[in-house]
């Protein structure tokens, strides 16, 4: 088989995923915000996925499924290239996966040359954390709530290198973007070298003024790597505009894409100064590939990025954010001030997406979690950490008000117990 023939065949064109003539027809009469609380228009899109019936799925934000039209572009991918194995990898591997790179940066917004593909958010922000030339009495600075793969990884730091870590606790329900910019603003000092921030933070849902906290950390010489794990695909924004240094990303919750892709952004001027993870003297100091050694890894997944892009540039991304905020705030406006439940989440929507996390007092997190499966056969998962006692409940944009009804009984009844 000739080279361009694997460039045609093995993933040169995204499949399209066409919609009705009704379903566009309700696209382009109907604004975002208006679009979200239309069940019909979102029963329609569900029948794309194959839902489970056992059990109420409220756990989206660890690893959302993969539509069915992009779930057989990705077995295809797999049956193609294995067809071919060797040769593929020798040939066509890395061209394919420039060109998915690219879609990738367009969709961030920023230049292939500063974004690479990775696994998962864990690998892109720990590359950074790990390849900061650090020295004895270093600091830096991060959140309670943060991701605990990455508190781990600068603990292992202070190990190695004898940095030392601030943690700081993000306000639950701010009263303003200040309040939350103050917080890490308090914990800088002149050795400070890195600032890490959530987008999103995942056990809260909490959406962090980004652009305001690395305008702060910059006037102070202090670069600032954003988690950016649940906002990617969920949140209408561009990297480059947050003026952030580092960004990582998770592809596998809210793109859509198989399991096991990331992305990691680094601002041009930030590229030299981290050591590679892996030894790769095939590309100069300054060029963001450096970073990207992966030895040989599963290239369908590359692949079906590609069309994941597709599938969600089909529904919009203004659509996406309006729909998934508009059913956490159908469930959290129904449960608030109700007896013995609290909400972790920020009562504001501007600050909010998809995710958010409650508990029941004098409930242990994971007795609620299993009540809610056992019980009621709704699916969420516990969290226990910094103050934040609940239960993350994630809907996807296929979630039914029904199935978020079900969820409002639950925690009512149990309230009540």
């Amino acid at each position: 088989m000739h080279k361009r023939d694997f460039l045609r065949t093995l993933g040169g064109a995204a499949i399209g995923f066409a919609l009705s003539p009704a379903e566009r027809q309700l696209l382009a009469a109907t604004p975002p915000a208006d679009l979200a609380s239309r069940e019909d228009f979102w029963s329609e899109l569900r029948a794309r996925y194959v839902v489970p019936t056992e059990f109420i799925h409220l756990e989206h934000g660890y690893y959302s499924m993969q539509s069915q039209p992009v779930l057989e572009r990705y077995l295809q991918h797999i049956r193609e290239v294995n067809a071919v194995s060797s040769r593929y990898m020798r040939t066509v591997q890395y061209p394919n996966k420039e060109r998915v790179q690219g879609k990738l940066a367009a969709l961030a917004g920023c230049s292939p040359r500063e974004l690479i593909i990775t696994r998962n958010t864990t690998e892109s922000l720990d590359t950074v954390i790990s390849g900061f030339d650090w020295k004895p009495g270093d600091e830096a600075v991060m959140g309670v709530h943060d991701y605990g793969a990455m508190l781990d990884q600068f603990s292992l730091m202070a190990r190695r290198w004898g940095i030392a870590n601030t943690r700081v606790t993000v306000p639950l329900d701010p009263a303003s973007d200040d309040e939350v910019v103050q917080v890490y603003a308090n914990a800088i000092t002149p050795r400070t070298k890195l600032l890490m921030v959530c987008h999103m933070i995942n056990i809260t849902g909490h959406v962090l003024p980004v652009r305001k906290i690395c305008d702060m950390a910059h006037a102070r010489g202090v670069p600032v790597m954003v988690d950016g794990a649940h906002a990617f695909a969920q949140l209408d924004f561009r990297i480059p505009d947050l003026d952030c240094d580092f960004y990582g990303a998770s592809l596998h919750k809210w793109l859509g894409t198989p399991l096991g892709a990331g992305i990691l952004y680094v601002k041009p001027s930030a590229v030299e100064k981290l050591w590679p993870l892996y030894g790769d003297e095939g590309y100069a100091a300054t060029d963001i590939r450096k970073l990207n050694h992966t030895g040989t890894h599963p290239v369908a997944t590359d692949l079906a990025i590609e069309d994941a892009i597709a599938f969600h540039e089909t529904i919009g991304i203004q659509r996406k954010e309006e729909r998934l905020r508009w059913l956490q705030q159908y469930w959290t406006t129904k449960v608030r001030g109700v007896p013995r439940i609290k909400v972790f989440t920020p009562r504001d929507p501007a600050r909010t997406g998809a995710i958010a996390n409650v508990g029941i007092e004098g409930m242990k997190p994971g007795d609620l979690a299993t009540a809610l499966m056992e019980k009621y056969r709704i699916f969420t998962v516990a969290i226990n950490t910094a103050g934040v006692t609940g239960v993350r409940v994630t809907p996807q944009l296929f979630t039914t008000t029904q199935e978020l009804d079900a969820l409002v009984r639950a925690l009512t009844e149990l309230a009540k117990a």
